[in-house]
């Protein structure tokens, strides 16, 4: 293998996989493999770090390197790469305990074909290499300029994955059917193209964000005999969204003067954000959008309602409908089956890509509740 990487950043890899091994995240051979190359090969020059409002730019070289030898994901691309712009961060070196446990989920195994959907810097294609071999790995990425930097950077490791400039939400139908796919990216519907080129058997591991939910780390299944796919959830994953699948929702909401406001009850907020509520709650209430924290909570249905949560008191904005009194209705309902945790939702993927929410069994779907039919449980369909 021929690199350029100073003897710092062996030492600084060997810490953060030491640190991820201890996790238990590294079983046999990834810990090898992630010791192969250090992290600092696979960053550009220019890096950023993501603060709350905007990403800052690193250029303190010992900033630098407890950034890249941190469990925190490096931002390496900002704007589009355009050189004016809020800097939004659009592409990083993702946190390495993320793709850990991504990797771990794949179960990928000697032989077997793999589609990387988001190229970026290149690290997780090369991972992917020295796994099951240049040869049976195919990535693909949308920005012409980070898939040609990775392939320089693959190149100096060594390495020659398949990489391919399009849509990652295309796929690269050329190359299937793959055992294993594999999205760095965030994924609001898993893209038809992509389960067609899954190979019956096969796995699909992506970060899943929907509009009320934040993102989830999810893993498909083909189901070898009917083709059905089916996902199960395994904890939070941020990540960066497909560009086919950036929100383009606006909030729309006339914030002004509130109609109506509803006391809060201690630790309110706070139980709202738990992950598991929001897979019920976004399930029961589509179209609903929601961020914040603890501490501050804003809704909006993207029709002109919309509640903002803070301070003891949640204020209602707009005449269509009270998305607070929704909000409430669907914690009601999600306390009354048990407040399920994460591992008992899953999904049913359509064959256009479409996710049907489910608790416990397939049959169990989570049905939806309109803007205006207030609270009603899902049911056996």
């Amino acid at each position: 293998m021929v690199t350029t990487v100073e003897p710092q950043a062996h030492a600084g890899q060997a810490a953060l996989v030491g640190k991820l091994a201890g996790h238990g995240l590294l079983a046999p051979p990834w810990r090898e493999i992630w010791e192969h190359v250090p992290r600092e090969h696979w960053l550009p020059e220019r890096i950023w770090v993501q603060r709350p409002d905007r990403c800052e730019p690193v250029t303190d070289a010992d900033a630098r390197y407890r950034l890249t030898y941190s469990d925190s994901p490096v931002v390496t691309q900002v704007d589009d790469g355009r050189a004016e712009g809020p800097k939004v961060a659009t592409s990083a070196n993702s946190m390495p305990s993320m793709v850990a446990r991504m990797l771990g989920l794949l179960d990928l195994r000697d032989g077997m074909t793999v589609l990387e959907i988001g190229t970026a810097t290149g690290d997780v294609a090369s991972k992917l290499c020295l796994r099951v071999g240049d040869d049976k790995v195919t990535s693909v990425e949308i920005d012409a300029d980070l898939a040609a930097q990775a392939r320089t950077r693959l190149a100096r490791a060594g390495l020659a994955p398949a990489v391919h400039v399009t849509d990652g939400a295309d796929g690269w139908a050329p190359g299937a059917p793959y055992d294993r796919v594999l999205a760095t990216c965030a994924l609001r519907t898993v893209p038809s193209a992509l389960l067609r080129q899954l190979r019956p058997g096969g796995v699909l591991v992506a970060p899943l964000v929907r509009d009320f939910s934040s993102g989830l780390l999810s893993r498909f299944v083909k189901d070898a005999t009917t083709g059905a796919v089916t996902g199960s959830f395994h904890g939070g994953a941020s990540y960066m969204p497909l560009r086919a699948h950036r929100s383009t929702a606006l909030s729309a909401v006339d914030g002004t003067t509130p109609r109506h406001c509803h006391e809060l009850l201690d630790g309110q907020l706070e139980q709202f954000t738990h992950p598991a509520f929001g897979l019920y709650a976004g399930a029961r209430l589509p179209g609903v959008h929601m961020t914040g924290t603890s501490a501050r909570l804003f809704l909006w249905d993207g029709a002109g309602s919309g509640a903002l949560a803070e301070e003891g008191w949640a204020a209602v904005y707009g005449r269509r409908r009270d998305l607070w009194l929704e909000l409430v209705q669907a914690w009601q309902e999600y306390v009354a089956e048990g407040r399920p945790p994460l591992g008992d939702f899953g999904v049913t993927v359509t064959e256009d890509g479409g996710l049907r929410m489910w608790l416990r069994t397939p049959g169990n779907r989570v049905r939806t509740s309109g803007p205006h039919q207030g609270s009603r449980r899902g049911g056996q369909r």
